[in-house]
């Protein structure tokens, strides 16, 4: 059994269910502490945080992930127990082996193995690890980012271990993600008996023509690395319940996923015009749950893309598409922020699973873009 298997299991057998880190945290700091990096715990609320540090100097870099994981769903549905790591046909069955406790492993047998080959490399190596992932995402990587500005502590590369590929280890990384912008837009109207239309406004009348400019709205064209941002509806609610009363008021939720082709603040601000446009009464609440990164080809993309290369043959390609992750976060203290981890096409799902020899193959390219960073 390889080091990072090993490790990966014993990550597995831990019910670490958001927000909870069921002690995987203590478990990865009794196999850094030997190796000389100086442990900070970082609990908030029921949220269990390390940053793990070995070095005083720059460049740092910094390995990043969580040890938390989403329900397993009905457990009669798995064909073996999701916290009792299963090997069947080459491949570890187990809630967390994709998403990420297997790059966790990873991150520390590279860091091992890299530390017993160069102890005087230069810069420092970090680790930043949370159980707030997936989650609410408010106690987690966001709180150690934060104690790290507090101090003026910088990272200058950070690898976040969530899985990227699609078919094969190695053939896509994210070197960035969309922003997430949110509204809550309440139309205002007068209510009132529907067969009397010369009484009532009906918001949800008024507001459709700003919906329609909105929808068919040109808000930028996308860049080199992302495409155009998109806005879209999620939900609308309004009227009494009954078929015979016009509304006071319709509430409308809408996300944008925005590129770094546009700022939040230009695109509230084409929003309300619109809405001024079409002489509406309203209130509009934002809330923004993740800012644009990019980290565009330099020294990380070079040397993770170098490294795949020559670990599995793969020409890796570099995307923008999904979700958020936590990288939105340490964006805002490190300048080139990649994830690389492994094949994503279980994740969250029943029987999610990872290849045996990908997570070797994941620690092997940790290590060598350690190499490429680190070794003097």
């Amino acid at each position: 059994m390889s080091s990072t298997l090993d490790l990966t299991k014993q990550l597995i057998s831990r019910k670490s269910l958001t927000p909870m880190d069921d002690g995987c945290i203590d478990i990865i700091g009794a196999r850094l502490a030997p190796l000389d990096f100086n442990l900070e715990k970082m609990r908030h609320s029921e949220v269990d945080n390390l940053y793990a540090r070995r070095g005083d100097s720059s460049p740092v870099v910094c390995f990043a992930g969580h040890t938390d994981v989403v329900p397993t769903g009905p457990v009669n549905k798995w064909d073996s127990e999701p916290f009792t790591p299963t090997i069947r046909d080459g491949m570890l069955f187990g809630r967390g082996t994709a998403d990420m406790k297997g790059s966790i492993a990873a991150f520390v047998t590279a860091t091992e193995r890299f530390v017993a080959s160069h102890p005087q490399h230069r810069g420092s190596i970090a680790l930043l690890l949370t159980s707030d992932e997936e989650g609410v995402a408010v106690d987690g990587t966001v709180r150690v980012v934060e104690a790290l500005q507090a101090r003026d502590e910088k990272l200058d590369y950070c690898i976040v271990g969530e899985p990227t590929a699609v078919s094969t280890m190695g053939d896509t990384i994210k070197n960035g993600r969309r922003g997430s912008l949110s509204g809550t837009l309440t139309v205002k109207g007068v209510q009132g008996h529907i067969a009397y239309p010369h009484l009532v406004k009906n918001p949800i009348h008024l507001a459709s023509p700003a919906i329609a400019e909105l929808a068919a709205t040109t808000w930028d064209s996308g860049n080199e690395y992302f495409p155009p941002t998109s806005w879209q509806i999620s939900n609308i609610h309004g009227g009494t319940g009954a078929t015979n009363v016009v509304p006071g008021t319709v509430e409308i939720l809408f996300n944008f996923r925005h590129s770094t082709a546009s700022t939040t603040d230009a695109l509230k601000t084409k929003v309300h015009a619109i809405l001024d446009k079409h002489d509406l009464e309203y209130d509009l609440k934002w809330e923004m749950s993740g800012k644009p990164y990019l980290t565009p080809r330099g020294d990380l993309v070079d040397a993770v893309s170098e490294a795949i290369k020559q670990v599995t043959g793969v020409e890796t390609e570099l995307s923008t598409s999904g979700g958020t992750s936590d990288g939105r976060f340490i964006a805002d203290i490190c300048p080139q922020v990649l994830e690389v981890g492994p094949v994503n096409a279980t994740i969250h799902k029943l029987n999610e699973c990872v290849s045996v020899k990908d997570l070797d193959d994941l620690s092997e390219v940790y290590y060598l873009t350690l190499v490429k960073l680190l070794a003097k």
